[in-house]
């Protein structure tokens, strides 16, 4: 297993317990993806953590499928789905490089909390367009820690150097969507919630038609 699923294997019950720490911000969010939904979306999303957000984005879209890379996590993920009646998300274990390449097949890409975590981004944002129906939809939230406090990110580099803590890049939010302008999309939509410890930065971008 590798070393981060080994990690977030370890977090799943706790990550499982914890409350969304800005709930206006996160409706927001959701809000402005379901704008890009409709009854026949094709929704993919990598990094899906226990599911919460698949899961309230699949009534709005016709299949999910849905990957994170630790199984306690994608268990957790499958008994929310069972016990809410929601059948039209398919939750797996794996990683964006283990999944078959299937060009043009979804509507909808998702990386929640994911992209800082990535050591290859360029690739996966490559994987994510060829993904994508022309037209297509990118949506990502993810942590700008270039701008969090010194001691915070001083924490999470001496936490990675000593395998306590998986890679986290601290990335700017103009880093950020320069390196997804590069891989081909159009940002069409572009949030940064206020407050938090540690920025965070969220785009919708499209693949050309």
């Amino acid at each position: 297993m590798h070393v981060n699923a080994r990690f977030w294997d370890r977090l799943a019950p706790r990550y499982a317990r914890m409350t969304v720490r800005d709930p206006d911000a996160y409706e927001k969010k959701l809000a402005m993806t379901r704008a890009f939904l409709g009854p026949d979306a094709q929704v993919f999303e990598f990094g899906c953590g226990t599911g919460t957000t698949a899961l309230r984005h699949a009534p709005h879209a016709g299949h999910v499928t849905a990957i994170d890379c630790a199984p306690a996590m994608i268990g957790i993920a499958r008994q929310k789905a069972a016990e809410a009646g929601i059948g039209n998300v398919e939750f797996r274990v794996g990683d964006l490089s283990d999944m078959p390449d299937s060009p043009a097949a979804f509507d909808m890409v998702m990386a929640h909390n994911v992209l800082h975590l990535l050591p290859d981004r360029a690739g996966a944002l490559a994987r994510v367009r060829r993904m994508l129906k022309p037209g297509g939809v990118f949506v990502s939230s993810t942590a700008c820690a270039a701008g969090a406090p010194w001691l915070f990110r001083g924490a999470i580099r001496t936490g990675h150097a000593l395998g306590l803590l998986p890679l986290f890049n601290p990335l700017t939010a103009d880093g950020l969507r320069a390196e997804i302008a590069a891989a081909g999309f159009g940002v069409i939509e572009d949030w940064r919630p206020e407050g938090g410890r540690v920025p965070v930065l969220f785009l919708i971008a499209r693949k050309p038609s």
